[in-house]
């Protein structure tokens, strides 16, 4: 992969990244989660009692794997996938357990050899449309829309420690939390207020019951049509 230059937003300045250390539950297992744009990073760095620091470091990408869950040749039930393995979900029925292991089965792609993962920022909201999605609340067709709404971003997530070995550490540039955690406060709501309108539409589409009624697999062509609408 190509050399990247990527910003960790943290309430600490953070010169070697320790391989290993993070929470466990994240979106695509323990990893050093990163972005290449500075602006998302400090917004990151935030919260709302404290200031932060984005730090920047270049990944020198040579021998490193990359899984760009945002291409072409993955789709969203992909992601929804990996996030399903890795991340806590509340499970209210035995319905949302089928189609829980359903996705796992049927969706997962192989991604644990993978140096870095590139793909979307599963925070609050994204979450809220995953559960809803498994809850047949949502509609796929409004599950594939949701992953741009709000502009909340994508992520690299640094997974290996070959690839921790490969950081190379830039510098730091400070967040101030008056200036960005405003900015991330707006962002997510913008999010939530479209997840609620969404959740209101009535929709003629393809519900998670459906997926598994009529046994849809990983290479199924109807997804590619709804991925492209």
């Amino acid at each position: 992969m190509q050399d990247l230059d990527i910003f960790h937003g943290s309430s600490k300045i953070i010169v070697k990244p320790e391989f290993g250390y993070g929470k466990l539950y994240n979106d695509y297992g323990m990893a050093l989660y990163c972005t290449e744009k500075l602006e998302m990073a400090k917004e990151w760095a935030c919260t709302e009692a404290e200031d932060g620091f984005a730090n920047q470091y270049r990944l020198h990408g040579a021998g490193l794997r990359e899984l760009n869950l945002c291409s072409g040749e993955y789709h969203i039930l992909n992601w929804l996938a990996i996030l399903l393995e890795n991340r806590v979900f509340r499970m209210d029925s035995d319905l949302q357990e089928k189609a829980k292991q359903y996705i796992l089965e049927q969706f997962l792609p192989d991604y644990r050899e993978y140096d870095v993962i590139r793909g979307y920022r599963a925070d609050d909201s994204y979450f809220s449309f995953a559960a809803a999605f498994l809850n047949n609340a949502l509609t796929l067709e409004q599950l594939n829309r949701a992953m741009y709404l709000g502009d909340l971003g994508e992520q690299i997530a640094v997974r290996s420690r070959l690839a921790f070995e490969k950081l190379e550490f830039i510098g730091v540039e400070p967040a101030v939390r008056e200036i960005y955690y405003p900015k991330k406060a707006n962002r997510d709501q913008m999010a939530r207020q479209l997840f609620r309108k969404e959740k209101t539409n009535v929709c003629q589409g393809t519900y998670m019951i459906d997926l598994m009624r009529e046994q849809w697999r990983d290479d199924d062509e109807r997804l590619q049509r709804i991925i492209h609408e």
